[in-house]
């Protein structure tokens, strides 16, 4: 028994030191002139970028609804790199595919915040999408919303953390705004991973705000083609409990969730955490195909997640009422175990008395 115990301890010892902050200079800056997304670095490597955007103007939204137009529905993280540099994401739409690659979902952009299905309540909608109540900011069916930015924030840098807080509109398809969302990114370089926090502050500064029942949500990736676990990839699922494959993992609860697999010869992973002070626990809507996402709004009749079974209370925010999630991803090596995912997941949530 004190041999396993000292084992134990020896094995916590080594992944809280995997987890721990470096001092590497964090940096957030502007991708180009354009001033259209922020690059993430820890030193002289990219990280990852933020694509927030110009999607309002002239009263219109600019995306065209072209899978791979010049503008996009919603902000998104591309590309995401795992150390050395190692491309995590799918590089389809935003690129053109690449031999093999798949081509479906064109609305699984990388990496993402959003819901399939906000209902503003009051307000008369001019565009329907079937089977959807309020506004599809998840899909680009057409009718769909938009998130645009409106403030891209200032850029706080250091020595191995960076945030930046910047500040979108939920809109309609005729570009209506129905919410606004204050969003805070954090990168830090830990000691053998990489890992960005996502602060989400919903706002429901126009209207009342009912989050309807839909699997389609809501902090999610789309890994690397040649990672994914089905029948065309070579990757893993693993969550929190241990549990491993869609079949396991689909609809649960858990802490987090991991997708690992070889890339370029190198065995690399993008874990999603969920912290647990948000107020909805999140269920993983996780394909084998390559989609993995942590959704709190997801109720029984219509997402139908085994971990809701029973569960049809929707989420409501009264006028004025904010709502607040914070979700992050590990850019790491090796898969969920090998990569210390769950000692950075106790990092993550012992930064946030920190940020």
């Amino acid at each position: 028994m004190t041999r396993i115990f000292l084992v134990g301890a020896l094995l916590l010892l080594g992944l809280t030191s995997a987890s721990a902050q470096t001092k590497q200079p964090v940096q957030i800056k502007f991708t180009d002139k354009n001033q259209r997304a922020w690059d993430f670095m820890i030193g002289d490597q990219l990280v990852t970028t933020y694509d927030f955007g110009n999607h309002y103007a002239a009263g219109k939204p600019s995306f065209d609804g072209s899978p791979n137009g010049p503008h996009w529905s919603k902000p998104m993280f591309f590309p995401v790199y795992a150390p050395g540099q190692v491309p995590l994401t799918r590089s389809w739409p935003m690129q053109p595919a690449k031999p093999g690659e798949a081509t479906d979902h064109p609305h699984q952009q990388s990496a993402w915040f959003c819901h399939g299905d906000v209902v503003p309540e009051g307000m008369e909608l001019k565009s329907k999408i079937k089977n959807i109540a309020g506004v599809d900011f998840w899909s680009i069916a057409k009718g769909h919303g938009v998130i645009t930015c409106s403030d891209p924030g200032t850029p706080k840098n250091g020595e191995g953390h960076a945030y930046v807080t910047t500040k979108n509109e939920w809109r309609t398809a005729e570009g209506e705004k129905i919410m606004d969302e204050t969003r805070t990114i954090h990168l830090y370089a830990l000691d053998k991973a990489r890992l960005i926090v996502v602060d989400i502050d919903l706002h429901a500064s126009v209207c009342p705000i009912t989050f309807a029942d839909t699997k389609e949500g809501a902090f999610g990736i789309r890994i690397n083609d040649v990672i994914n676990a089905g029948k065309t990839g070579k990757g893993k699922i693993q969550n929190a409990e241990g549990k491993v494959g869609e079949k396991e993992c689909w609809g649960q609860y858990s802490a987090w969730c991991d997708y690992s697999g070889p890339v370029d010869g190198k065995q690399v992973g993008l874990a999603v955490l969920a912290d647990p002070k948000n107020p909805y626990a999140s269920a993983w809507h996780v394909r084998g195909y390559g989609l993995m996402a942590a959704n709190p709004l997801g109720r029984d009749k219509h997402a139908k997640f085994p971990a809701v079974k029973g569960n049809n209370e929707l989420v409501r925010l009264k006028k004025g009422e904010h709502l607040r999630f914070r979700y992050g991803m590990v850019l790491h090596t090796g898969d969920a175990v090998s990569g210390d995912v769950a000692a950075a997941y106790q990092r993550f949530v012992e930064l946030r008395a920190k940020e």
